[in-house]
């Protein structure tokens, strides 16, 4: 399928382009599995015109072919995988009041990380909502369309990742750079590999978003399609400095159907919206119950609140995962369930909403 694939795309140019994409060996990173089709097209550096269009034209072709049921492609810079048109408007600092200085402003600069071609941000108003189960999961999905995953782990005061991915050991150091832990086939940052699980971390604010922004920006991510990130809960100063400091495709919200826990979700959105995040959706997560032993369906939580509120935001509704005995005894084991089952039915909704986001990253890397 990849010749048939390149020979279509061979018949593809654009504006300004002396031949096909092909060709100039724009095409790049081909990647095939379960009939999901992954690539980039890389723009020469300088170039700046638009070849969103092209892409455009490349996914309807490809998508023609037989045996393709799905297509994303992203468009890449050739040198440092930055988008090729204008960024999106820079998010607006916090204006600090002349009437009580605070000293100097130490947080980083906004910027790209080199390899990483999109950040995605999993994010919940409040925790207990399942939200680093949901990410850990969702990042799984993504490697399951064959794309390069990294995860990390933003909650310094109650890290997850350990446990939900079952590893713990310290990570090595080299060139001065934290090297994630490899498992399940994701690359893996936690502050919980640094520590013991049951020692407390005690910090104050900047110290934490001091340590967010360097398990971010000095871990060896490597190429990454992707790098999910599994977002503090709340809506504080760590989560507001990394919605504003890192440069982050998109955000998915995570809240259950219960009216308590859409109000904080409706809030975590609005942050979001504040720093100028695109939401690329919201998840309905222990949408229902069903008893193992009757088969009885239970609203423990209500259900389908999480839909209406995103019919009311007017932003896309990704999906529903019920509250399932099986998530919950996967995620103790170190075994999530897209890894333990992956062809159950659990599995099957994570990756149905890994592939809705997946299609929406693409479009974010050209804002």
């Amino acid at each position: 399928m990849k010749d048939e694939i390149l020979k279509v795309l061979s018949t593809i140019s654009g504006p300004r382009l002396a031949g096909d994409i092909v060709s100039l060996g724009y095409v790049s990173d081909i990647k095939i599995k379960d009939g999901n089709v992954i690539f980039s097209i890389k723009v020469p550096k300088g170039f700046d015109a638009d070849l969103a269009p092209v892409r455009t034209e490349a996914e309807k072709r490809v998508r023609e072919i037989d045996g393709v049921k799905n297509v994303l492609i992203m468009l890449t810079a050739e040198a440092d995988d930055a988008p090729v048109k204008a960024p999106a408007a820079k998010a607006p600092t916090l204006k600090r009041r002349k009437e009580r200085p605070l000293g100097p402003d130490l947080r980083p600069d906004p910027g790209t990380i080199p390899g990483v071609k999109a950040i995605l941000a999993v994010a919940s108003g409040k925790g207990g909502v399942g939200k680093s189960t949901t990410a850990t999961n969702l990042a799984l999905g993504f490697l399951s369309l064959g794309m390069k995953v990294g995860l990390l782990d933003c909650d310094i005061y109650g890290p997850s990742m350990p446990r939900l991915m079952g590893v713990n050991k310290k990570p090595d150091i080299k060139n001065d750079r934290i090297v994630p832990l490899d498992q399940h086939g994701l690359k893996v940052m936690s502050m919980g590999f640094m520590q013991d699980e049951e020692s407390p971390v005690i910090w104050r604010g900047p110290m934490v978003v001091t340590a967010l922004m360097q398990m971010v920006r000095e871990v060896e991510w490597g190429d990454l399609d992707v790098l999910v990130l599994d977002m503090p809960p709340g809506t504080g100063d760590a989560q507001l400095t990394m919605a504003q400091q890192i440069p982050l495709a998109g955000a998915v919200i995570v809240s259950t159907p219960q009216d308590l826990a859409l109000i904080d979700a409706r809030k975590g959105l609005k942050m979001f919206k504040d720093v100028h995040v695109p939401i690329f959706g919201i998840i309905e997560n222990m949408s229902n119950f069903i008893c193992p032993h009757c088969g009885e369906t239970s609203d423990i939580f209500g259900h389908g609140g999480a839909k209406d509120e995103a019919e009311t935001l007017q932003v896309p509704f990704l999906g529903a995962i019920p509250l399932h005995m099986d998530i919950r005894r996967t995620s103790d084991d170190g075994l999530p369930i897209v890894v333990a089952q992956p062809d159950g039915p659990h599995a099957k909704i994570y990756k149905d909403i890994a592939l809705k986001v997946a299609t929406q990253l693409a479009p974010a890397a050209d804002d």
